[in-house]
């Protein structure tokens, strides 16, 4: 099992180094924010533990970013106690917030705890369109055969959509899920990766039968053909 450990504090870096991988995990590890989102796509860990004070950014935007195109569990160590400094980050995406200085068994714990609720996740299905397919699982689209190519933006939205077949998603848990609870009033940015998703899925991105938006509410993915009810 791959853990990433992100930390500017190199005592603490190898610290964690040591005592995890005396207990048989992988570790890599970023001393800053930057450094720690391309190790996470180029060597995909299965925890991230992270702290909150790196030199580039905050921590709250690392987890931000992670969540647009990754569900690793991420825990947060930190010294900051307070609660609206953990309520933001689990808003953000986090999975678990331990406080600075915290005892080895403990976060030990909380990462197998972390392990087990991602263990339990039930295994992703493929969502079928007459004209593409949705590969939760492998997180791969197909049309006529082929893989489309979607940047990691584009699958969130799409997933989450896909993900929830048939309801409504509302513009608000959108920008919240892909980019955090900052961007929530910008609706401008799902006008712009709505029409690019469209492009690339729909037999006519004009008339969308599949990507559909509910004006002023939300937008809803449709695995049947429903053109005769699409907005575009």
């Amino acid at each position: 099992m791959r853990v990433l450990v992100v930390d500017d504090d190199v005592q603490i870096i190898r610290a964690m180094r040591i005592n995890l991988r005396a207990r048989g995990y992988d570790v890599v590890t970023a001393g800053d924010g930057e450094s720690a989102l391309r190790l996470a796509r180029e060597q995909p860990p299965q925890v991230v533990l992270l702290d909150l004070g790196l030199p580039d950014m905050e921590g709250v935007e690392v987890i931000q970013r992670l969540r647009g195109w990754s569900r690793v569990p991420i825990i947060v160590l930190s010294a900051r106690h307070s609660a609206g400094e953990k309520v933001r980050c689990l808003d953000s995406g986090a999975d678990d917030y331990v406080t600075k200085p915290f005892g080895m068994d403990e976060l030990l714990a909380r990462m197998r705890a972390a392990e087990r609720r991602a263990d339990r996740i039930e295994e992703a299905p493929v969502v079928r369109t007459d004209t593409f397919e949705v590969d939760l699982g492998a997180k791969r689209v197909t049309r006529d055969g082929e893989e489309v190519r979607l940047t990691p933006t584009e699958w969130h939205i799409l997933e989450i959509l896909a993900r929830n077949a048939g309801r409504l998603v509302s513009q608000r848990r959108l920008l919240h899920d892909v980019w955090g609870p900052a961007y929530q009033n910008e609706t401008n940015y799902l006008r712009v990766y709505l029409a690019q998703l469209r492009r690339k899925l729909e037999p006519d991105p004009s008339h969308p039968r599949y990507l559909i938006t509910e004006a002023g509410r939300g937008y809803r993915f449709e695995s049947a053909s429903r053109g005769d009810h699409a907005r575009p």
